[in-house]
């Protein structure tokens, strides 16, 4: 992958894989959740899209085509439901207080949180990797606290749920009746209904001068000027949604997706893999998508609708959350 993911994404296999440093936190063995007192329902405000074909993946010049971007391809889409925004700190907290969940980063122990966030006792002895230091790895950092000790979720009710793993949210969206986005539905869902666009909205970052997304305004990582009007996280359903009704599939955080990343695996002209596609049956890193409030043009424009980025399923940080798809009938099995 291209060495600029790291402003966005933590850069894991650049930096403090938890994998790796597990023994320095060793976890422990996970708690057995309690059964839930009732079925979640569905949240009402869920879009549900009548599948069909688009076009994925982008030839743009802007993008990064060593990521996989491209070619543009048809892929067809059965029936699906989504969440019209990322799971929010308060949905998440309902989930952990039903079923007695604890989170796999709380287990290993620490994650990865924006340095410029921190106090600077905290940021001092928190350890940072070579090639993306604007990250420290904190300890103590979790979805209730998302800068670590002393910090709360309290006030970000409304905020979408960070440090969280590839497996803390599936487990959320196996609870919530659902599951992960493929790749493909995520990006089908993103696009709101237009064709080949860089953005939600167009292919203009700002039309008309007008923020439409939460990413890095000023120089990064030195300088936020916050001129969208937030330096971290934003509401889950701040700015303008696309054409389908989805917010902040641009920027605010980077959404776990059910793909392992591949940048090659979609080039196979097999005809079943433009149908329903769930990447590789096996991999190193699960796929990530959107973007997040640390983006910048300057070194990574992974907001685009086509951009893409991978992390290991282990991995947790204050800018990475996920949204939750249902079936609907008529959808493949």
């Amino acid at each position: 992958m291209s060495e600029n993911h790291g402003c966005c994404a933590h850069e894991v296999p650049e930096g403090l894989s938890r994998s790796t440093t597990a023994t320095v936190h060793p976890p422990a063995a996970p708690p057995t959740p309690t059964a839930p007192t009732s079925a979640p329902a569905r949240p009402s405000n869920a879009i549900e899209l009548p599948g069909g074909t688009f076009l994925m993946g982008t030839d743009d010049e802007q993008g990064y085509p060593e990521d996989g971007e491209g070619p543009v391809r048809e892929v067809t889409l059965s029936p699906f439901a989504i969440d019209a925004h990322t799971v929010s700190t308060a949905r998440y907290a309902a989930f952990v207080e039903d079923t007695g969940y604890v989170t796999e980063t709380e287990r290993i122990g620490w994650s990865y949180v924006f340095a410029a966030f921190l106090p600077a006792p905290l940021r001092k002895i928190s350890p940072r990797p070579d090639k993306t230091p604007w990250w420290a790895a904190v300890t103590g950092a979790t979805w209730y606290a998302p800068e670590g000790p002393g910090s709360t979720w309290r006030g970000r009710e409304d905020h979408p749920v960070v440090h969280v793993s590839w497996a803390d949210a599936l487990a959320y969206a196996t609870w919530a009746g659902g599951h992960l986005p493929t790749e493909a539905q995520w990006e089908y869902a993103a696009r709101g209904g237009l064709v080949q666009t860089r953005f939600p909205w167009g292919d203009e970052l700002t039309p008309n001068g007008v923020h439409r997304c939460n990413v890095w305004q000023g120089v990064f990582p030195t300088k936020n000027t916050a001129e969208d009007g937030h330096k971290g996280t934003a509401p889950v359903d701040a700015y303008e949604p696309n054409g389908y009704g989805l917010y902040n599939v641009a920027g605010n955080v980077w959404e776990w997706c059910a793909d392992w990343f591949s940048a090659t695996h979609h080039l196979t002209p097999d005809t079943p893999e433009r149908r329903d596609p769930r990447g590789p049956e096996r991999g190193d890193s699960r796929v990530m998508r959107g973007g997040s409030y640390l983006c910048h043009a300057s070194y990574c424009n992974r907001y685009r609708i086509a951009a893409r980025t991978a992390n290991t399923p282990d991995s947790a940080g204050g800018n990475t959350g996920f949204r939750v798809v249902w079936d609907l009938p008529g959808a493949s099995t």
